[in-house]
């Protein structure tokens, strides 16, 4: 089941994920922002703690105990270890410890042993907040396109492992939460490049073949302006002829290097076409793709993320 004509930030859960580099922490951050500014109590996470999205949101490092950023704006950055110290207070009402010692190194070791368990805390973190109601809206920076299938799949496939007891119940929440498309989806970053597009189809099929997750939307980012248009182009060879009093005669000492450039920017602009086309024909109709433009900044911070939480919230308008 798709839910394709709804809204992204109409559901409870988003894990936005992508290939790095794409800006996928950029898109979370003003996913979140515009969330917000919309009136929803908003969580932003941040699964990698070497991450970035403090710096978009112009905070503190963050911590595993969120606290507001902006306005409706609350933002963390999972701790396993922290995770597990919440999961064993509240589902086995174990009393909080100001370090859990000896049981972390089991932990440790059968997170080692058994592969699923740190995912398992980590979305579950995730998903105990939608239980919760706590926030109308949970935006997860999630692990590159490499990793979030099997974070995302981790409580399908330890429920199938353990058939009965209180690990399989309390992964059959979860996965209830995850396999409805009303509460929770995946938001897929791309830019119009030929890799960054391969690597979305690829995990949308992975997504569909391994977990129950469904694929809210695909944001491409950094689509350049249309800057010119066919008619235009013709002209360019008119304007670099120079000899004879040519159009920019005294206008332009060297037009060379102007026209060049427009001539690079008519031809990025193709290119990132033809790729836009092929991922645009291979989602098919049911997943929306978002678009956002490039900034031509190099600067990081609050400013910059709402100009993406505007772009986006033309694009979802």
């Amino acid at each position: 089941m798709t839910t394709g004509s709804m809204d992204p930030l109409d559901r409870k859960l988003l894990f936005v994920t992508g290939k790095g580099g794409v800006g996928k922490t950029t898109v979370a951050a003003g996913l979140a922002l515009r969330a917000a500014s919309l009136g929803k109590r908003t969580l932003v996470c941040e699964v990698d703690a070497k991450g970035d999205l403090a710096t978009f949101l112009e905070t503190g490092p963050l911590t595993f105990d969120a606290r507001v950023v902006s306005p409706d704006l609350w933002a963390m950055c999972m701790q396993t270890e922290e995770s597990l110290k919440e999961y064993l207070r509240l589902q086995l009402k174990v009393p909080l410890l100001a370090r859990i010692g000896p049981l972390a190194r089991t932990f440790d070791f059968v997170a080692s042993a058994a592969p699923g368990v740190k995912e398992i805390l980590t979305v579950g973190k995730f998903c105990w907040e939608v239980l919760e109601r706590n926030y109308d809206l949970v935006v997860v920076d999630a692990s590159a396109t490499g990793h979030v299938v099997s974070q995302l799949a981790a409580p399908q496939a330890i429920n199938e492992l353990v058939q009965v007891g209180l690990v399989r119940s309390q992964t059959s929440w979860m996965l209830d939460i995850l396999g409805d498309p009303t509460l929770t989806g995946a938001v897929i970053v791309a830019t119009p490049q030929e890799m960054p597009i391969a690597e979305t189809l690829e995990l949308r099929e992975r997504l569909a073949e391994e977990t129950n997750v469904d694929l809210a939307t695909v944001v491409v980012n950094r689509v350049l302006p249309e800057l010119f248009t066919s008619s235009e182009e013709a002209l360019f060879d008119r304007l670099a002829d120079v000899s004879d009093g040519g159009p920019l005669d005294g206008l332009v000492d060297t037009p060379g290097p102007l026209l060049d450039g427009a001539r690079l920017a008519v031809t990025l602009r193709r290119t990132q076409a033809r790729h836009l086309a092929r991922l645009r024909s291979e989602l098919g109709d049911d997943i929306p793709v978002l678009y956002l433009p490039e900034l031509f900044t190099r600067a990081h911070g609050v400013r910059v993320t709402r100009l993406v939480a505007d772009a986006l919230g033309e694009e979802l308008d």
